[in-house]
């Protein structure tokens, strides 16, 4: 649905938490979890007379494949179990769910035979797992993903770090992903999207936020419905507020003009462009409503009602001349690309920028946000939501960490990812387009959270119509995605 639910999303500690609230309730999780699973596994093998494959695994997520297993043969049904290891190391719950299940004459394979099945069942290793998986198990999820039959993943497909969506060594490629409780950051972002395939929620009839108040939620237009207001009949430019985009340096001026183009097609009331390169365009032809104006009389101007600096600015003095005097400006801000790039460069501005009280956004991707942290990149990709949420709080900046799964981040500590978007966005002029997006928001008088939420989020959406259009995924450009976002904007204004 359009403003369907915003699901929320709990790390490992908080779903252990939460389990451990419910640990002693009848029936316990563990047969909870294998019944939602044995509905799943009914559900993805009609039509086959082939029977599943259950890989089980040394933990838990072994006792749920082992419950459904069970449940399977009660059906009717014989799977074939594959478990490697010792069962008198399997936790007391899984091995009591391996007991009952050779009480139904179930029987346990030690390598997988070769013949087809339906479907794969991973219940190798769920949210738990935190080293990487190599030896046997590396070589039993390297057959599972050559068998080339649907995969069901239990919780998280095996080897994916729930928390980050990282691979640990060895992943399985699942076709369906079937988690419990909740949704898990890794299931969203970075890896976790390749490897889960259509993810459904199965709350084992807990309602996690009654139990404890979720900080992470998936971005949805619910989320900033509440901003998604008609004009007034009786409007003027004047009421939409004034954008200036700061940048356009020589060779760049076309990302500071596409960012003018998608703030002037968001809705602001005017956009000023100003280009460092002043040997640049007198008149953007194809967008002539777009002002093109010095920099420095932008900002002296009093016109603007909100500042984009970024997009085209280069790192040169003059470049960083303007960012000191952005951040200076009681105006909210939006900083991408260069300006991230000088902000990093000059830690100093780093304090004024925290001691804002204007609204700031910042759209890092992974090597923006590692310059800026001080870190090398490979960590930053390697746990994407504890970067955003470092960054957000240092810079006191709402915060989205682009990429697979945009991670959103406050500075008070809550996070959101987003779910649309697609392969075709990793193009040039993509970044300069969202800074574009958000800064007319800003201008229009939208909170700093909403605006780079529905930003972020109609940006995505805005791809994905043009893929399912037949524009993309490759050769997907970022000016194509402006229109689209303006449709759909007011589709959702309208609805």
């Amino acid at each position: 649905m359009l403003f369907g639910h915003s699901q929320p999303i709990y790390d490992v500690a908080a779903i252990r938490d939460i389990e451990a609230r419910h640990a002693s309730e009848d029936p316990p999780l563990m047969e909870r979890a294998g019944a939602a699973a044995t509905r799943a596994v009914l559900a993805h093998s009609r039509g086959t007379r082939l029977a599943p494959l259950i890989a089980c695994g040394p933990g838990n997520n072994g006792g749920d494949g082992f419950v459904v297993a069970r449940l399977l043969r009660s059906r009717g049904i014989n799977p074939t179990v594959v478990y490697l290891g010792e069962e008198t190391k399997l936790p007391a719950d899984a091995l009591e769910a391996l007991a009952h299940y050779r009480r139904f004459g179930g029987e346990i394979d030690h390598e997988i035979p070769k013949r087809p099945f339906s479907l794969v069942v991973d219940a190798l290793f769920g949210i738990g797992l935190q080293r990487p998986i190599e030896g046997a198990y590396a070589e039993l999820i390297d057959r599972i993903n050559g068998l080339g039959c649907p995969v069901l993943a239990l919780d998280v497909p095996s080897g994916l770090c729930a928390d980050t969506g990282r691979v640990l060594g060895r992943a399985v490629k699942a076709n369906y992903t079937a988690t419990f409780i909740a949704l898990k950051p890794g299931l969203l972002t970075l890896d976790g999207p390749d490897h889960c395939g259509e993810v459904s929620v199965h709350d084992l009839d807990i309602a996690p936020e009654n139990t404890l108040p979720a900080r992470g939620r998936v971005v949805t237009p619910e989320l900033f419905k509440s901003r998604l207001l008609p004009r007034p009949k009786n409007s003027h430019k004047g009421m939409m507020g004034g954008v200036g985009i700061l940048g356009g340096a020589p060779g760049m001026t076309g990302a500071a003009l596409l960012a003018g183009r998608a703030a002037l097609k968001l809705g602001a009331g005017r956009v000023y462009v100003g280009l460092l390169d002043n040997t640049a365009l007198a008149v953007d032809t194809d967008q002539p409503e777009l002002m093109l104006r010095k920099p420095e009389d932008i900002l002296a101007s009093g016109f603007a009602t909100a500042l984009a600096v970024g997009p085209g600015l280069g790192q040169g003095a003059d470049g960083l001349d303007l960012l000191k005097r952005a951040i200076a400006a009681e105006l909210p801000l939006v900083l991408d690309a260069d300006a991230l790039n000088l902000l990093a460069a000059h830690p100093v501005l780093t304090g004024h920028l925290h001691k804002r009280a204007a609204p700031t956004l910042l759209t890092p991707h992974p090597l923006e946000a590692a310059r800026l942290l001080g870190i090398d990149v490979g960590a930053v990709r390697a746990d994407r939501l504890r970067a955003a949420l470092t960054l957000a709080e240092k810079l006191n900046a709402v915060t989205v960490l682009k990429g697979c799964g945009s991670v959103i981040a406050a500075p008070a500590g809550h996070w959101y990812i987003n779910t649309s978007g697609n392969p075709g966005m990793a193009s040039a002029g993509m970044g300069d387009v969202l800074a574009g997006l958000a800064v007319a928001l800003l201008a229009q008088g939208w909170e700093a959270e909403p605006a780079m939420l529905c930003a972020v989020h109609l940006h995505g959406v805005a791809a994905d119509q043009l893929v399912e259009d037949g524009i993309g995924p490759s050769g997907l450009t970022a000016n194509e995605t402006i229109d689209a976002a303006r449709r759909i904007f007011n589709a959702w204004i309208h609805r």
